[in-house]
């Protein structure tokens, strides 16, 4: 567990970069910081590896004050990525990721091994070990970063707007293995970031903060988007915070209609007595095929002769949220969300308002 007791930064000029932060940050889960530029959050972060020593107050790591413990000590066992990788440019990928383990004195073989582990546990494949940051991609240069952080396994990581310089596609595939790893290493992370979608997506829990370095709320990103604390909050947030809530509703909570629903093999005329504008066409295993617009349809025939509108995009039953059914109602030329199971066949639809009247997904 980290602690903040009445922690503030001052500085010679009078900025006052964090006033009076009282915190804690739950062991075991990610915890993020936003808000504002110059609100203090890498103030904040930068703090619990004492890169950044408070001007009162105390900091503690697991009950104890870090200002007992040697600066360079309590770095080396708290793993720490930067927005840029910040990996060194005359070493391979795989004594980057080996830094800390020889720093602590592990031999070189066995802090190699070590770094080949971590190079798959990120997603990267083994001939990647021999070259060096300027052969790789943006992306592939932070799983480094988060690969070299994660050296000597330390219990607290710390990121500073990790993600940040990547495109958003590669940005995306980054969140999602972060989620993944996090999930089989359950470390303690304090994570900057000034996007609040990417904050509600990896939070645990959420510390806003205000201009001048004052927490605002401290709170779930569910409770954050459905009772924030003040106007500041809200805006910051933002308007649009109904439909982020979607994402802590179950894709299986949504209630589902069984149709229209026909096999591509079905006569036309079959899809033509349906009192509907759209039908969604399936193969034998009901798996998804496209729209067929019924008022556009041909006289005979069956559907594999018609012309069908795309779907937008299904979403799974499984491991998707509410927030995607809506983007898939949203998406759909029938405006209907398609909802599938594991293997990909069709359970039923739903419209935009049978989604966002769903539990947890109405009006509150």
């Amino acid at each position: 567990m980290i602690r903040f007791d009445a922690v503030s930064k001052n500085y010679p000029n009078g900025t006052t970069a964090v006033d009076d932060l009282s915190l804690e940050l739950a062991e075991g889960g990610i915890t993020v910081l936003v808000g504002p530029s110059g609100c203090g959050k890498t103030t904040t972060l930068r703090m619990i590896n004492r890169m950044v020593e408070p001007t009162t107050g105390t900091v503690s790591l697991r009950g104890r004050d870090i200002r007992e413990v040697n600066a360079p000590e309590l770095r080396r066992g708290i793993g720490y990525v930067i927005q840029h990788a910040g990996l060194f440019p005359h070493r391979t990928v795989l004594d980057n990721i080996a830094t800390v383990p020889l720093l602590l004195g592990w031999s070189r073989k066995k802090a190699r091994a070590r770094a080949a582990e971590l190079l798959e546990l990120v997603g990267l494949p083994a001939e990647m070990a021999k070259r060096y940051p300027n052969q790789l991609s943006g992306g592939q240069q932070q799983r480094v970063g988060v690969a070299r952080a994660l050296g000597a396994d330390p219990p607290v990581l710390l990121m500073d707007e990790p993600f940040s310089a990547v495109d958003p596609i590669v940005r995306a595939e980054l969140q999602a293995e972060f989620i993944r790893l996090q999930k089989e290493l359950h470390k303690t992370i304090v994570f900057v970031t000034h996007d609040i979608d990417e904050a509600i997506k990896l939070g645990n829990n959420i510390a806003v903060f205000r201009t001048g370095g004052r927490l605002a709320q401290f709170d779930t990103p569910e409770r954050l988007l459905t009772s924030p604390a003040d106007e500041f909050v809200a805006d910051f947030v933002g308007h649009d915070r109904g439909i982020r809530r979607l994402s802590f509703v179950k894709a299986a909570e949504v209630p589902l209609r069984e149709g229209p629903v026909l096999s591509a093999t079905s006569p036309v005329a079959e899809a033509r007595a349906v009192k509907e504008p759209w039908v969604l066409v399936v193969d034998d295993a009901r798996r998804p095929l496209g729209w067929a617009p019924v008022a556009e349809l041909p006289d005979s025939g069956t559907l594999v002769d018609v012309q069908l509108a795309p779907l937008g995009h299904t979403f799974s039953l499984v491991g998707d949220s509410a927030r995607a059914a809506l983007d898939s109602a949203l998406l759909s030329p029938a405006r209907l969300a398609v909802g599938v199971d594991a293997d990909g066949a069709v359970v039923g639809a739903a419209d935009v308002h049978e989604i966002t009247g769903s539990p947890g997904g109405g009006d509150r």
